[in-house]
């Protein structure tokens, strides 16, 4: 049985349920970063209640694909061959009074959901399912340390928004290059150190990093080998505990299958 941990850091789950969305809107944050506005009448009752919550968007590409999602329960078994394409996104602004849900896609030029992404257009429709469940982190740590690439800026975003006043918080993000750097908002003091992917290097970035004062919270996402890379330094460098850490991969590099 796994211990309970002593920051009082836990899961929630939450009943599955798959939503039909339509855009509203689209709006282009950066040359690769592309926000969609879902609404509707399935959107109420929308539960996400972390900031790292993941969604399951759902994709047709052939009309048999499309059938099953016209008519598909999630966790039911689906014809062979005729499964969607699926691919976890982080929710990223929720607001059930205007009925709008923004999700914020990295324009990488391939899968399923980039290309979608890339055609968006207002009256389109998306299915959507989840989230399954929420990490909730009490607010005991006097700061945060929130390391990704692209992919985790929703996140990014979401956890600062959540924080009061009295945190500080030390973003380490990898970009693709200066165009893709975005401005945040929190009530909390923050800085956030920008890594050029092809002149820095975000390990030896990570590991050169003087933490801030206190009780310090981790959070890594990134592709998946590197995150396991960095919550090592996390661990052997700066001496976190495991149960200060939360390290995610949010995507694999093309053949790899290790986990």
């Amino acid at each position: 049985m796994k211990a309970e941990n002593p920051f009082g850091i836990q899961r929630v789950m939450h009943e599955i349920k798959r939503r039909r969305l339509q855009v509203l809107r689209v709006a282009q944050l950066t040359p690769r970063m592309r926000r969609i506005t879902l609404g509707g009448p399935e959107l109420a009752g929308f539960v996400s209640e972390g900031c790292d919550d993941h969604i399951k968007l759902m994709f047709a590409t052939t009309p048999e694909q499309q059938a099953a999602l016209d008519t598909m329960v999630l966790g039911a078994p689906t014809p062979e061959g005729a499964k969607p394409d699926m691919r976890d996104y982080t929710p990223r602004r929720i607001d059930l009074a205007a009925g709008e849900l923004d999700i914020d896609f990295v324009l990488h030029g391939d899968g399923p959901a980039a290309t979608w992404a890339a055609q968006a257009e207002p009256g389109q429709f998306l299915h959507i399912g989840g989230p399954r469940s929420s990490m909730h982190v009490p607010d005991v740590f006097d700061a945060y340390l929130l390391i990704g690439d692209e992919t985790a800026i929703p996140a990014m975003a979401r956890r600062l928004e959540e924080l009061p006043g009295n945190r500080r918080a030390l973003l380490v993000i990898e970009v693709e290059n200066a165009q893709e750097q975005q401005s945040f908002d929190s009530a909390a003091a923050f800085e956030v150190i920008w890594v050029d992917r092809h002149q820095g290097d975000l390990l030896q970035t990570v590991k050169d990093l003087s933490l801030p004062d206190g009780v310090v919270y981790g959070w890594i996402a990134t592709e998946a080998g590197l995150s396991r890379k960095l919550r090592r330094v996390l661990l052997d460098d700066h001496k976190l505990s495991e149960e200060q850490i939360k390290a995610a991969g949010y995507w694999r590099h093309e053949g790899d299958d290790s986990e």
